[in-house]
C-alpha cells in the first residue's frame, strides 16, 4: 500500500492549486488533530523518504521510458483497482454505478489487453474511485483524528481502519514475492512520475506543507464521499462525521 500517499497526493496537489486562498479553522485544527506533533514528525520522515529516494527513481522513469510505455502502465494499475471500487459500489447501494464500472472492468481487461489501454473511457463508461473508507462514511461514520501515516501519507482513523479491506482487494497482494514486489515498486513509481510537475506546485505554494496536505486530504476526502458535489461543512461535520 506504499503506493497510496502518491496516489493521494496527486488529489491533493491539484486541489491545493484550487483553493490556495483558502483559510485555516482553528477550532477543527485543534480538533482534529490532536496528535499534531507526532504526524508533523511523520510528515517530516515521508517527505524526506520521497526527496531522497522516490522522487529522483520517479525522475529517471519520467526522462527514459517512452510515453507509451508509461500510459500502459499507468491504465493497467488503475484497472486492478477496479474491483475494489465495484464491491464498494454494491456496499454503497449504487447499483446503476456499479454496473458501469463492472462493464468498465471487463471490457478494459478483454479488449483493453487486460488493462493496458483503456478502452471503455472511449465507450462512455468513465472510471470511478470508490473504497472502503468512502463506504463507512456513507454508513455515517466519522472521520475522527487526523493521521499521519508512515510511508502511506495522509489519513484520518476511519480511512486507517478502513485500510484492510481495501488492501483485501488489491490483486497485486496475492502473486507471489517475485512479482508482488516488481509491481509494487513499478507501480508507486509510475504513480510518483505522474506528479513531477503538480509536486513543485506544493514546494512553491505552501508556507506550511504540512497544514497545506492536511487540510486538502480532508476536503478532498469530503469531496470524493458526496461524489463531486458536497455539502458545505460545518464545524461539527468536519471532526464528528465524514
Amino acid at each position: 500500500m506504499t503506493y497510496r500517499i502518491i496516489k493521494l497526493a496527486a488529489i491533493i496537489v491539484g486541489f491545493m492549486v484550487l483553493t490556495s486562498g483558502c483559510a485555516h479553522r482553528a477550532p477543527y485544527e485543534e480538533a482534529s488533530d490532536p496528535l499534531q506533533s507526532v504526524n508533523r514528525a511523520v510528515y517530516k520522515f515521508n517527505d524526506s523518504l520521497d526527496r531522497h529516494l522516490l522522487k529522483p527513481v520517479a525522475q529517471g522513469y519520467q526522462n527514459v521510458v517512452p510515453s507509451p510505455v508509461k500510459i500502459g502502465v499507468r491504465n493497467f494499475f488503475s484497472n486492478l483497482g477496479e474491483p475494489l471500487t465495484i464491491i464498494n459500489d454494491l456496499l454503497q447501494g449504487k447499483p446503476t454505478v456499479m454496473l458501469s464500472d463492472i462493464m468498465r472492468f471487463s471490457f478494459n481487461s478483454t479488449f483493453g489487453l487486460g488493462g493496458v489501454m483503456d478502452v471503455a473511457t472511449g465507450w462512455d463508461l468513465p472510471q470511478h474511485k470508490e473504497d472502503f473508507g468512502q463506504t463507512l462514511a456513507s454508513w455515517g461514520v466519522g472521520g475522527g483524528w487526523y493521521l499521519m501515516l508512515p510511508f502511506l501519507g495522509p489519513s484520518n482513523v476511519r480511512d486507517t481502519l478502513a485500510l484492510p479491506f481495501n488492501t483485501s482487494f488489491d490483486p497485486i497482494v496475492y502473486t507471489e514475492p517475485v512479482t508482488r514486489f516488481p509491481a509494487g515498486i513499478i507501480r508507486v513509481v509510475s504513480l510518483r512520475a505522474d506528479l513531477l510537475n503538480a509536486s513543485q506546485v506544493l514546494d512553491a505554494a505552501a508556507l506550511d506543507p504540512y497544514i497545506s496536505v492536511r487540510e486538502a486530504y480532508r476536503q478532498v476526502r469530503w469531496n470524493l464521499i458526496y461524489d463531486g458535489d458536497p455539502p458545505e461543512p460545518d464545524f461539527f461535520d468536519e471532526v464528528l462525521l465524514p
